[in-house]
């Protein structure tokens, strides 16, 4: 199993999910942070567990990390991208240049492609595999006072929407959780448990591309 991001309550509660109903498929947690948000963390490798089982897995700075951790483990079935994005990729529309999109993009368009490229081959070997991508609810509201992530996040939903399309004959599905509000641990919707159990179904129901955590506000 892969979980690319950092490191934080959504990402663990992920792994614990994903561990705890289906531990005898997984092989292993890469959980990436992006050189941007921890410039000079260094990989390191560790062990998550839930009650009885556990995992081994990899928190790196580094994308190109996941290429040697699907060498060490073997296939990765299951590769989540859900990084934080850094608050200076909100600028307001009018206030954003050319040079401003250089680090939403790479966050939002070229760090998912390495990624995906690094554990697809793994996931062809298998004959199965699961990509999820999670976004918030500018990716399809663009918010003119977000703009690098509105933009950003629009190119990476097409970018996922093409490999749901092209990878669905290989029995590798892509979806994308869209979550409109904030995390909370008292939201109904949008916890770390509740988002991890939703992205467990998603994985499991294998049922078209986008879904929402909760309902677009008005």
């Amino acid at each position: 199993m892969s979980l690319s991001g950092s490191p934080t309550v959504r990402g663990l509660s992920s792994a614990r999910r994903f561990l705890r109903n289906s531990p005898s498929s997984l092989r292993g947690i890469l959980l990436v942070m992006l050189p941007s948000m921890t410039p000079k963390a260094p990989g390191k490798a560790g062990r998550f567990s839930s009650q009885d089982e556990s995992l081994p897995g990899w928190v790196s700075p580094l994308f190109a990390h996941a290429t040697a951790a699907a060498a060490a483990w073997g296939p990765i079935e299951i590769l989540q991208y859900s990084p934080v994005p850094r608050a200076d990729f909100m600028k307001p529309v009018l206030d954003t240049g050319a040079d401003d999109l250089d680090a939403p993009l790479s966050f939002s368009v070229k760090g998912p492609v390495t990624a995906v490229n690094a554990v697809l081959p793994g996931m062809r070997e298998l004959g199965r595999g699961t990509l999820l991508f999670v976004n918030g609810g500018s990716a399809v509201r663009p918010h003119p006072d977000r703009a690098g992530t509105s933009i950003a996040f629009a190119a990476e939903s097409a970018y996922a929407r093409m490999l749901h399309d092209a990878l669905a004959p290989q029995n590798i599905h892509a979806a994308q959780l869209i979550i409109p509000g904030a995390i909370r641990p008292d939201a109904e919707h949008s916890s770390p448990d509740a988002l991890a159990q939703r992205l467990y179904a998603i994985h499991r129901e294998r049922d078209g591309f986008r879904h929402y955590a909760e309902p677009l506000p008005d």
